[in-house]
Order: structure tokens, then C-alpha cells, then sequence
């Protein structure tokens, strides 16, 4: 898929893994929406960018506004690239001394993380359908984001490992779905990296965070998430595919 000229859609693209995303697809001259329910920092990354950028503010759980989402990014043209980067994370047991795990967090966290995931795949994947395909063939590609919790769930990561683990299993099921319309569906699994999910830690923390990982020994870079996605789709040959993103890092228990 050529990046350059294409409306692209980015849901969590106002910080993090989709700012850099919406970034890198706007270096490529495509045609950025940014959703998120980040005004502020959505705000700022459009003036940043300056033209071919614009915000939406949007929660992925509420598939109506993931929908308008869509819409507002394909405008009077076609939506080509459709990204997820919305996520958020959770810490509690199974069950322990506090009790059994709480329920209204694993909800929230199954509804952010792989309920939108699943929102933004059903509305993108219907506004491409109709595509005239590109010079390549093709009429779309989607990028969802997992993680390697999915496969190297550490204690206490009972929904988001659940939630990202959901990711991973809708995607071949959805790239079958959508093939027959040249449409490619990949996704992401990121290992440890350097978002606001891991800002509020002290410093040394994320030092010894990133030394866990092989090589390179540190926290990945958003901009190397971004390099990826990019890369996605740009590549043809690359569909129903999980690729984990992680520097050979395994996950210990904790």
C-alpha cells in the first residue's frame, strides 16, 4: 500500500505509540485523522504537523464514535490505513489476599483494549470494502496492537494480558475475512516500551526494565513501533500476521 496520498486513520494517536505512528505515516505524505479523547495533546500534535493532519476526539469503546471516526478520516476520498494504538493497562491477582479480582477494571480494560480493537477493525474494514484498489492492489490495511502479554502474561496481568491475547486471535480470522477485498489485517505485539503507560515510573525502574530486554538492552522507542507499522503497510506479503516487536525479550512470572 502506498503511504503517500492516503487517508490514514490513527485511534490513540495523540501520545505514545500512535503519536508516533501518525507522525511517521505524516512524514510519508498520507492524510492524517488522529482520534483519541486526548484533546489537548491531539490538539498540539495536529499544529505540530501542520496541514494534511487532523483531530477527532474519540473513545474506541463506543463503537458510534469509532464509526464517525471513520468517517471524518475517509472524508470525500477513501480510508487506505487504519491504525490502533488505543490501549490502556491494569495490576491485580486472580484473587489474594484483597479478595477476588475485581470485575469493573477487567471490563474496562477487555473494552479499551480489545473491544475497540474490534470497533475500529468492523468500521475501517467496511469503509474499505468498496475501495478502487491502488497501483499495488490493494484496497486497505489495518494494524491492530497486541502485546507480549498475550503470549508472557506476568502475575497481575489477568486483563490485559486477556485483552491483548483477544487481539491476537481476531487477527488471521479477520485478514480471511477481508481478502477476498485486498484488504491486509496485521498486528503488533510490543514489548516493553517507552509510552505514558511506563512514564509515572521512577527512572531507575525503567532502567531495570530495559535491561531485561537481550538486545537492545532498553525500553523500545515509539519511533521504532512506527518504522514497523509503516513498514506493514508497505509490504504486500504481510497479512494475518502477529509480529512480535520485543528484542527477544521473554517476560518472567514477574
Amino acid at each position: 500500500m502506498l503511504i503517500e496520498g492516503a487517508r490514514a486513520l490513527v485511534c490513540g494517536g495523540a501520545s505514545g505509540l500512535g503519536a508516533a505512528t501518525a507522525r511517521r505515516l505524516h512524514a510519508a505524505e498520507a492524510l492524517v485523522t488522529i482520534a483519541d479523547l486526548d484533546r489537548e495533546h491531539g490538539v498540539e500534535l495536529v499544529e505540530e504537523l501542520g496541514g494534511r493532519a487532523a483531530f477527532m476526539r474519540c473513545d474506541v469503546t463506543d463503537p458510534a464514535a469509532v464509526d464517525e471516526a471513520v468517517i471524518a478520516a475517509r472524508g470525500d476520498g477513501a480510508l487506505r490505513i487504519a491504525v490502533n494504538c488505543a490501549g490502556i493497562g491494569w495490576a491485580e491477582k486472580t484473587a489474594g489476599k484483597r479478595g477476588p479480582h475485581s470485575v469493573e477494571p477487567f471490563h474496562k480494560v477487555v473494552a479499551v483494549n480489545l473491544l475497540g480493537s474490534f470497533h475500529l477493525l468492523r468500521a475501517a474494514g467496511a469503509a474499505m470494502l468498496n475501495n478502487e484498489p491502488d497501483d499495488g492492489g490493494e484496497c486497505g490495511v489495518i494494524v491492530l496492537t497486541a502485546s507480549i502479554a498475550a503470549y508472557d502474561g506476568q502475575i497481575g496481568q489477568l486483563a490485559y494480558s486477556a485483552s491483548k491475547g483477544g487481539v491476537v486471535g481476531m487477527t488471521l480470522p479477520a485478514a480471511r475475512d477481508l481478502a477476498g477485498n485486498r484488504i491486509r489485517v496485521c498486528t503488533i505485539a510490543p514489548g516493553l516500551f517507552d509510552t505514558p503507560l511506563l512514564a509515572g515510573l521512577p527512572e531507575e525502574a525503567r532502567a531495570a526494565l530495559g535491561a531485561q530486554v537481550p538486545h537492545p538492552a532498553r525500553l523500545g522507542a515509539p519511533g521504532e513501533y512506527a518504522a514497523l507499522a509503516a513498514h506493514v503497510v508497505e509490504n504486500p506479503m504481510l497479512n494475518g500476521e502477529v509480529i512480535r516487536l520485543d528484542g527477544a525479550l521473554r517476560m518472567p512470572p514477574r
